[in-house]
């Protein structure tokens, strides 16, 4: 269930940046030659105008083959070379080729804008007197910590925490913190929920963890349900969305820094087969919790794009962005090496990625 759970959010978010650049690139003048879902071997396509629309058996993945987006013979000097891409203005380059980016953004606002209208779970702390029905969360949970060992994940709900004869009656994330540290070296019993699911684990606090106390390596907030109006939700909604982009852009580019000089961590991303694993856990969380997840990757796709590395939607803006300085075309058999390049280290770090995290379900 979670693997076509994957496949279905996935296929989503790339009709979506797909989408962008067929778009912008019809309402540009620019033939796109076709639209598919999936990467090749192809099941099924239909031709309809000078678009052919496919599916593909290869899920991970989409394209939109745009006339010029690869300089070729035809794009470059054919009868319809006027249609090119390649023989657009430069602003209408960028445009077409940022749509895709642009569309992933928007999608995200409006999954999430979506979420506070529905009800999307909020730290108390940043909507106090709006936010109902608070629960103390697992925000983050350390790997390899007590907790992971003992099998509690981030998103669960502490209802009841026990130790010997003394029960916690008062829950809240600092009550539950500090009845942790005051019973440092006993067997802790912790109920918490998951969905529907009530769940209970026992847990150890341990050294290490945390610098100076034994803990079990949680982090907790206490967490509501935040409702808004729509006109509401949409400003909350840009905002939230605006505060993820540029934390996922930090992110993105402390971990490319720390790749460049060996010092990455690579457990620390998920590849494939990691998503689907973390699917699997939001599914159990309820709906809000699957389009929050989808709004997430929907950024992260959209900032992963924009990298200027050749083959990924960035690298072609950088490509433009060196023709205007320079005046003139970088030359096609130079710009299809680098793409072909771009996509080699592309492939090489999913296959890094993705041995990571087969290594990491073992």
């Amino acid at each position: 269930m979670s693997v076509i759970l994957f496949i279905i959010i996935l296929a989503v978010l790339v009709l979506v940046h797909e989408l962008g650049h067929f778009l912008v690139a019809k309402k540009s003048g620019i033939k796109v030659r076709e639209f598919g879902i999936g990467f090749p071997p192809r099941i099924w396509g239909k031709q309809k105008g000078e678009t052919l629309y496919s599916i593909n058996a290869i899920p991970f993945g989409g394209f939109v083959k745009i006339l010029g987006e690869n300089p070729d013979a035809e794009s470059i000097s054919g009868p319809e070379k006027e249609r090119s891409l390649i023989h657009k203005s430069k602003i209408i380059q960028v445009w077409v080729l940022s749509a895709g980016v642009i569309f992933n953004v928007i999608f995200a606002w409006l999954l999430i804008s979506a979420g506070f209208i529905f009800g999307l779970p909020t730290p108390v702390t940043e909507a106090q007197d709006q936010v109902a029905d608070p629960k103390v969360v697992v925000t983050t949970v350390a790997v390899g910590s007590p907790a992971e060992i003992a099998g509690i994940k981030a998103g669960d709900s502490i209802s009841k925490i026990s130790s010997d004869n003394n029960t916690l009656t008062d829950v809240t994330a600092q009550s539950v913190s500090n009845f942790i540290e005051a019973n440092g070296d006993k067997k802790i019993t912790v109920e918490h929920i998951r969905g529907k699911e009530v769940l209970t684990s026992s847990v150890v606090p341990q050294d290490g963890v945390v610098t100076g106390r034994k803990a079990i390596g949680v982090s907790l907030d206490m967490i509501g349900i935040l409702k808004l109006p729509i006109h509401k939700a949409l400003v909350e909604g840009a905002q939230t969305t605006a505060n993820l982009t540029v934390a996922i852009t930090v992110g993105l580019f402390d971990f490319l820094k720390q790749a460049v000089t060996g010092q990455a961590d690579f457990s620390q991303v998920a590849g494939p087969v990691g998503i689907v694993g973390l699917v699997g856990d939001v599914s159990q969380l309820g709906f809000i919790f699957i389009l929050s997840f989808t709004a997430f990757i929907s950024i992260n796709l959209a900032v992963i794009n924009l990298i200027p590395i050749p083959a990924l939607d960035g690298g072609r803006i950088l490509f433009v962005i060196i023709e205007a300085i320079k005046g003139s075309p970088i030359k096609p058999k130079i710009a299809n090496i680098l793409n072909t390049i771009g996509f080699a280290l592309l492939i090489l770090l999913m296959v890094i990625v993705t041995f990571n995290d087969i290594i990491k379900l073992f």
